[in-house]
């Protein structure tokens, strides 16, 4: 018998409001009285409802980010008085952790554990260090050789400007750590922002906004719209007076995005879809391989970017990993994400359910070896039994789309070269791992591993002043580290003679 956390009662009024649209500081109703349902994953009920904005909603929020841009009533700030806004935003975040953490399991299905524990706590360690580059942004002074007219000298340098409104795009898989990774830097730069959560998962962005205009944020520097992406999304990133747009989310979608971008060189940073390989050598530490790939292949039931669903194994242990896998799948309880107990969860929505349900039939049909994990709870839950699938066949659809689910793939390879081989056969490079206890093999595998961020021993797990990003068809830019705030900066050359 499962015991679930109880809902706050601050939870609880905050589901049955009548949400509207944060613009300029204060909540105001979209131009259509048509609501969006906001579903819980667990039960498949409907828990709250969301504004649907139209294009002219849209305008109205960027227009307020363009003028609290313009008259500087946030980039005027001194840095260090940005940066004390920003650390009591990351204050009022953790003083309130519970009752996003519970708005979050209750709107996107995952753990309360990992609500608490990476929603939560991970993104608090965001917030704060970004706030602290807030007082960080430097430029270069630069000796010039300019040589007219004769006898003249010149002192150059550069600095770093905030680029203006950004259009933050984010996901439905962690709309809390997402949100703040798009809303942080570009405030920390002294940008404006209109932000919008999916339409799935958008109650705890909208009650983050009430905290940062709590805590000191200017009325118009921080805004969100919630409507489809259809609609809402594409106002929002063709607007005119968008200088930003910084997407996560499907391959698709980005490309898209970007094409848009390119009509108005708008600046652009994508963080898109990844079929993410792991590759487990014969001299790997077979109770670190499981431990580390089973966190890295079913956290939040495989919904994220980075988790990897294709490992690798060579002959020689391939079939001792295929048991301990096996084992460690069905030892998986599966229940609603209230339940602490739970391990695995319902996924976000019941059209992903049946997209992923969709990728397992297609290997039933083709006599796919399954090796399946513990059902789920009777009820209208959008669960998936986590799987493994043996060896499947190239034809297969899942073994080069990105499935984003509990779904992992587990193919025994002759060598390390062929493993190598087939991982770098991807459209996607956004992580890799390789696993191993020979340090010339980690340093071999980790240059020619064609992703960008690749770990040894580990997966999926990452760090603020840890750069992240993907190559191919996994995205463009860069998010985190001592350098993120450049994306958010245009860099001027100031030239003076005397």
């Amino acid at each position: 018998m499962s015991s679930q956390v109880a809902v706050l009662e601050s939870v609880q009024r905050f589901l049955d409001r009548q949400h509207g649209l944060f613009i300029d500081g204060q909540w105001v109703s979209a131009s259509s009285e048509q609501r969006l349902p906001v579903f819980n994953p667990a039960s498949g009920r409907q828990i709250s409802s969301t504004a649907d904005a139209s294009a002219g909603d849209v305008d109205q929020a960027v227009t307020s980010a363009w003028r609290a841009f313009t008259d500087r009533r946030w980039s005027g700030m001194l840095p260090a008085q940005r940066e004390r806004v920003l650390l009591r935003f990351a204050d009022l975040v953790e003083q309130y952790s519970e009752e996003l953490a519970q708005l979050e399991t209750l709107e996107q299905g995952k753990s309360i554990n990992i609500s608490r524990a990476f929603e939560v706590g991970c993104t608090l360690n965001w917030m704060r260090y970004t706030a602290g580059l807030t007082t960080k942004i430097t430029g270069q002074t630069l000796d010039v050789s300019i040589p007219l007219p004769p006898g003249a000298r010149y002192q150059a340098w550069t600095r770093k400007e905030p680029v203006g409104v950004v259009a933050g795009i984010v996901p439905w898989n962690f709309p809390l750590m997402i949100g703040i990774w798009k809303v942080m830097p570009a405030l920390a730069a002294g940008c404006s922002i209109v932000i919008k959560p999916s339409e799935t998962t958008p109650l705890t962005l909208l009650r983050v906004a009430e905290l940062a205009c709590e805590a000191g944020v200017p009325p118009g520097v921080f805004n969100v719209v919630t409507g489809s992406g259809a609609v809402c999304g594409a106002a929002l990133t063709t607007h005119p007076q968008v200088a930003k747009v910084s997407f996560t989310g499907s391959t698709a979608t980005g490309k898209q995005i970007a094409r848009v971008a390119a009509d108005r060189l708008t600046r652009v940073t994508l963080e898109l879809g990844g079929k993410n390989p792991a590759i487990v050598l014969k001299d790997a530490d077979p109770a670190m391989v499981v431990e580390g790939l089973m966190t890295g292949s079913f956290l939040n039931q495989g919904q994220v970017c980075a988790a990897s669903s294709r490992i690798y194994i060579e002959a020689p242990v391939f079939d001792q990993m295929v048991d301990a896998f096996a084992q460690a799948v069905k030892s998986l309880s599966v229940g609603p994400g209230m339940d602490p107990q739970a391990m695995i969860n319902p996924l976000v929505s019941s059209a992903h359910q049946q997209k992923v349900a969709a990728y397992l039939e297609d290997a039933r049909v083709q006599k796919t070896e399954i090796i399946t994990g513990n059902a789920a709870p009777e009820g209208d839950g959008f669960y998936i039994a986590p799987s493994l699938i043996i060896n499947p066949a190239p034809t297969l659809k899942l073994v080069r789309e990105e499935v984003f689910g509990p779904v992992v793939n587990l193919v025994r390879v002759a060598s390390g070269e062929e493993a190598l081989r087939l991982a770098n056969d991807s459209d996607f490079g956004l992580t890799a791992s390789v696993w191993t206890s020979g340090l010339s093999n980690a340093m071999t595998y980790s240059q020619r591993l064609q992703a960008g961020t690749v770990w040894v021993n580990s997966h999926t797990l990452i760090d603020a002043n840890l750069p992240f990003g993907g190559v191919k068809q996994s995205g463009s830019g860069r998010d985190f580290g001592p350098d993120w705030l450049d994306a958010y900066c245009e860099t001027k050359s100031v030239c003076v003679r005397y």
